[in-house]
């Protein structure tokens, strides 16, 4: 395959964008790409022609107020501290990537570079060269999920919330969507598996406070209080996916040994009873509870990990030491 110029935005992204039309076509280039911020614009040019940073066609230089950010976006988050970095290099260096949108309206749709316009509304600079394609909406989703997994600029939650958005909104399989963004299936699948995470280890995973490796140890417990105990316990004691495994592994042969209940002559439902209390009383404490129960006596066994924590479960019981 002959060698083709490397793009900011990666292969995948320049070759979707390349496929798409463009909409209008600009004056060849007179000066090169990037060489500088481009001059504040006034309000009412609300669309002005400008170079075409490589001489190809499609682009523009846009009004910034004009510009709508898309709804397909996967990234939750961006920091003050990113846009201010972002906008310092754009003063310093100038715009090395035009904005990639589509047109909506009498408006504009971003589809890849919204942390590059939020900069220029930052630098209050009023317009922003920006190459305008036609674009589906699933194209318009994929092409900026590409963007940002390419920039490495997404976490894992959110990288799965892109997927499962392609997958939802636009009624594409898992092996559709892979292709679309040029993913496996099995690293979609992957991805997806961590929605099924509880909400704050899915918060710990989006923090980085929690490796992949960890939630996909993590997603082998059945028992959601569980999981969460064990979540916690990794941040705190600043675990290995392996001392993970081995602490997932005992928690799950626990679970395996509650069906002894059954030949001490509990019933179905009160083997579930049990159960339900055992859940209960761990998200009460705050700690992993055993209910070992029969008909005529049973124990209730609550775990602790060192002093402060044993100190913690007695002011949590109302007992003083």
């Amino acid at each position: 395959m002959p060698a083709a110029p490397k793009s900011r935005l990666g292969r995948g992204l320049g070759g979707l964008i390349s496929a798409a039309k463009p909409v209008v076509s600009a004056t060849p280039a007179t000066a090169p790409a990037g060489a500088g911020a481009p001059a504040a614009k006034p309000d009412s040019a609300a669309v002005a022609p400008a170079p075409a940073p490589t001489g190809a066609p499609g682009y523009l230089e846009i009004a910034v107020s004009m510009i709508e950010p898309s709804p397909y976006q996967a990234r939750r988050e961006i920091t003050p501290e990113q846009l201010r970095e972002l906008a310092d290099s754009i003063r310093s260096e100038g715009l090395l990537q035009p904005i990639v949108v589509r047109k909506t309206g009498e408006k504009f749709q971003l589809i890849a570079g919204e942390r590059r316009w939020r900069a220029f509304q930052l630098l209050k600079i009023k317009a922003i060269p920006a190459r305008i394609v036609e674009a589906s909406n699933a194209s318009s989703a994929a092409l900026g999920l590409i963007e940002n997994l390419q920039r490495e600029g997404l976490n894992p939650i959110e990288e799965a919330h892109g997927y499962a958005s392609l997958i939802r909104d636009f009624d594409l399989t898992q092996e559709s969507a892979a292709e679309r963004v040029g993913k496996g299936r099995a690293s979609v699948a992957n991805a997806l598996r961590l929605l099924s995470l509880d909400a704050d280890l899915q918060g710990y995973v989006a923090k980085n406070m929690l490796s992949v490796g960890h939630a996909k140890v993590l997603l082998g417990i059945a028992d959601s209080a569980q999981r969460a105990l064990l979540g916690r316990r990794v941040i705190e004691e600043g675990l290995s996916v392996r001392a993970t495994e081995k602490l997932a592994l005992a928690a799950k042969s626990a679970a395996g040994a509650r069906p002894a209940a059954a030949k001490a002559g509990l019933s179905a439902k009160d083997t579930a009873t049990v159960a339900g209390i055992e859940k209960k009383l761990t998200s009460h404490l705050g700690a992993r509870v055993a209910v070992l129960h029969t008909p005529k006596k049973g124990r209730i066994v609550i775990e602790y990990r060192g002093n402060e924590d044993l100190q913690r479960l007695l002011e949590k019981l109302g007992v003083e030491a």
